[in-house]
């Protein structure tokens, strides 16, 4: 029979309710495009990590729809009574764990056996710190059955060298779980592999043909490696001089470049010295072997004549080609088994420490200390199976509800798990906080949630720092810009120093967007009036320059230049239509206004919508979309549904400040401005308003007296008399018939 779930309407979106463990055990039925989420972060959330990451059994960093399923199931397999999951306990009494399985019954002694080893024999309920004590104390062991065997595991010195070698030769050693280095069966493996190989090859060089010197080969042969190049560049010039006399300077190199090495400080292993010939170069040259040598080559050949020559050809001063090619060939077979070298990982240890560990059984001593590790591997396990079961009795049905719905975030009881404190700034605080993992991702994302955004951020006391996205649902944003400080308080209650780095712009409410348009053209009335007094400031700054300037040259007599002034009368023409025009637009849209009579407040409230209209309809349509999904995707969750954050939602997640309740206020301010008498200005407006229409003859139908009409009054010069005898003509003119 299918399960009967139940829902609730939260963010304009049914999520399911859990609230027995019979809903969360039939939660692989519920079909998942119904689940809110189906991916999260283990890192970054209000949950604890180590939980998210035994459930996390792929080890991706992330938890999936799919693990959840598996550790619900698990759970309550191993548990007599799955309810005491909504419990949410940090203990678990040892009868509440299920014996009726193999599984069971070895996690029942498992906890009797860590209350035993923290001497808690007596206990009836094991507590997940504990177990986390217990844990740790025997990961500190010799033997803690993870595989990886440290130095410190044994007390034989010599397995300890032997481990310490190992180590020396391996890249990236294993980490055993108390911290340390250690040995583990593939790096033995790849250790004694290559200690073989090193081990034949060194057996290799023993052969005659590749030992000319004997014990000495190899000291021959660091001498003539050092220098074997160099010797083959001086031959191979002497023979390009040989070929063509011509190439006897370029082969010696041009002599600017002696002198520019000349003119530095040298010393003898200078670069400037070092890249030229060993010697000077002749056609049949030989390579002198002591006086004429490059003083920056002078010890390495002077090492290849005693350690290479003379024992191979005997005493000499000089070396001919026919002599070098025949210390080439002695050598020939020992350097290319020098070139075919096995085994490179462990040469650092020497032959004989290698032949020590390859032939000293040294093997199969360690490979015993990893399999002593290994016995210890089940313990471990069945250990770590107890804190995942105490994990799951605490923390399981918190991780649902803020994974398959988002109950804790919808239903205020409670900041939800991704949200990481509350920021507070501009007499507001924000409890939609988000931890930031990638900046780049997110203010990518952050648009597409129409929310406004303000990303900070942040450092505490202690020197750590990190990222928060606050949204800002609630208030107005007139004070809020990039650079501004605010306090965040963490969940723990730390503080940290929050400054703002950027702000996705977003409406927050449909009254902010009715005051935008005008505060848009306040400011922008701002910056002119600010860009025109700076203007205004160069000029008089330039007036008084030049002032400075014609009373020096009046001082020194000189005229100074006159400056000429020139009236533009196109200007002046172009200025007088401009205001006409202007004031007849304006006679017009005040003669329409006082037109419409009665029904004057409705052509202001017309005004008034046809200026902030476009902006209220914008910030309605954004708010319907406002989406909290954006904001988590960026952190690598999989929301699954359209997250809203309504106003009145908003409003609840962004506080303003409010004086409380039954406070005393003192209403007197010794620094308040001046009141101005607004009632006066008003008056004035409205008189003026009337005037204006009186002239206009807007309101003469309104008046009681005929005689006080502007028509009367006025005579003929009245603005509706001109217009009447201008009507009147037209359509005099219009009747008139063609002639």
């Amino acid at each position: 029979m299918a399960h009967t779930w139940s829902f609730f309407r939260a963010g304009g979106v049914d999520q399911v309710q859990l609230r027995t463990s019979a809903d969360l055990l039939a939660l692989g039925e519920l079909d998942q495009k119904l689940w809110v989420a189906l991916a999260c972060p283990v890192k970054g959330l209000e949950l604890d990590e180590r939980t998210l990451a035994l459930i996390d059994s792929d080890g991706d960093g992330r938890v999936h729809a799919a693990e959840l399923i598996d550790v619900i199931q698990w759970t309550a397999d191993q548990l007599v009574d799955p309810e005491i999951l909504f419990d949410q306990r940090a203990s678990l009494a040892l009868s509440a764990i299920s014996d009726a399985s193999d599984e069971g019954k070895l996690l029942r002694d498992t906890a009797k056996a860590l209350l035993k080893s923290l001497d808690k024999e007596g206990e009836t309920s094991l507590a997940l710190a504990d177990v986390k004590d217990a844990i740790e104390k025997f990961n500190a062991g010799a033997w803690n059955g993870d595989g990886v065997v440290p130095a410190s595991s044994t007390e034989d010195e010599g397995e300890k060298q032997a481990i310490v070698d190992v180590l020396s030769c391996t890249k990236e050693p294993a980490t055993d779980k108390n911290g340390d280095p250690g040995i583990t069966a593939e790096s033995l493996g790849a250790f004694f592999e290559a200690l073989a190989a090193y081990v034949a090859w060194l057996d290799e060089g023993q052969a005659d043909e590749k030992r000319p010197l004997g014990d000495a080969t190899d000291a021959a042969h660091e001498a003539y490696a050092k220098v074997a190049s160099k010797v083959d560049d001086f031959f191979t010039r002497c023979r390009v001089a040989a070929f063509d006399p011509r190439a006897l300077n370029a082969v010696n190199r041009e002599e600017s470049e002696y002198l520019a090495a000349a003119a530095k400080d040298l010393q003898i292993t200078a670069d400037e010295v070092a890249h030229f010939p060993l010697a000077h170069v002749e056609s049949g040259a030989n390579l002198p072997l002591g006086a004429g040598l490059n003083p920056a080559w002078m010890d390495a050949v002077l090492a290849l004549r005693e350690k290479v020559i003379v024992p191979l050809l005997g005493e000499r001063d000089a070396l001919g080609h026919e002599d070098w090619m025949e210390v080439r060939a002695k050598l020939a077979a020992h350097v290319a088994w020098q070139a075919e070298q096995k085994g490179a990982e462990v040469a650092s240890l020497g032959p004989a420490r290698a032949r020590e560990l390859a032939e000293g059984g040294w093997k199969e001593k360690l490979e015993a200390l990893v399999a002593k590790d290994e016995e210890a591997r089940p313990l471990a396990e069945a250990r770590e199976k107890v804190e995942k079961l105490l994990h799951m009795t605490r923390d399981l049905v918190p991780v649902v509800n803020n994974f398959v719905s988002f109950r804790d975030f919808y239903a205020r009881k409670g900041p939800a798990a991704f949200q990481v404190g509350t920021l507070y700034i501009d007499q507001r605080a924000c409890e939609l906080c988000i931890l930031v993992n990638d900046a780049a991702k997110h203010a990518t994302m952050s648009p597409h949630s129409k929310a406004y955004v303000l990303y900070c951020d942040l450092r505490n006391a202690k020197g750590d720092t990190m990222s928060v996205a606050a949204a800002v649902t609630n208030g107005s944003v007139d004070n809020l810009m990039v650079g501004r400080n605010g306090l965040f308080y963490d969940r723990k209650g730390g503080s940290w120093d929050a400054t703002v780095t950027r702000i996705v712009d977003n409406p927050i409410s449909v009254r902010q967007a009715f005051w935008s348009p005008y505060k848009k053209l306040l400011r922008l009335i701002e910056d002119q009036v600010a860009r025109r007094a700076q203007a205004a400031e160069e000029r008089a700054d330039a007036s008084i320059s030049a002032t400075a300037e014609g009373a020096e040259a009046a001082t020194s007599g000189a005229r100074p230049p006159a400056v000429p002034r020139k009236i533009d009368i196109g200007v002046v023409a172009a200025l007088g239509v401009a205001v006409g025009g202007i004031t007849a637009a304006l006679g017009m849209l005040l003669e329409s206004f006082f037109g419409l009579g009665l029904w004057m407040p409705l052509g202001v409230l017309g005004l008034i919508l046809l200026i902030s209209g476009p902006s209220m309809a914008i910030a309605w349509l954004k708010l319907r979309q406002r989406n909290l999904g954006p904001l988590l995707d960026a952190n690598g969750w999989a929301v699954n549904t359209l997250a809203k954050v309504n106003v009145p939602f908003g409003e609840a997640l962004t506080s303003v400040a409010e004086i409380p309740k039954g406070s005393k206020r003192d209403l007197h301010d010794p620094f308040a401005e001046k009141k101005r008498p607004w009632k006066l200005y008003v008056f004035l407006l409205v008189v003026l308003g009337l005037g204006l229409g009186w002239y206009l003859g807007a309101i003469d139908d309104y008046l009681p007296w005929p005689s006080a009409r502007s028509t009367e009054v006025l005579g003929d010069a009245a603005p509706a008399n001109v217009r009447a005898r201008a009507i009147e003509a037209a359509e005099a003119a219009e009747a008139e018939p063609a002639e």
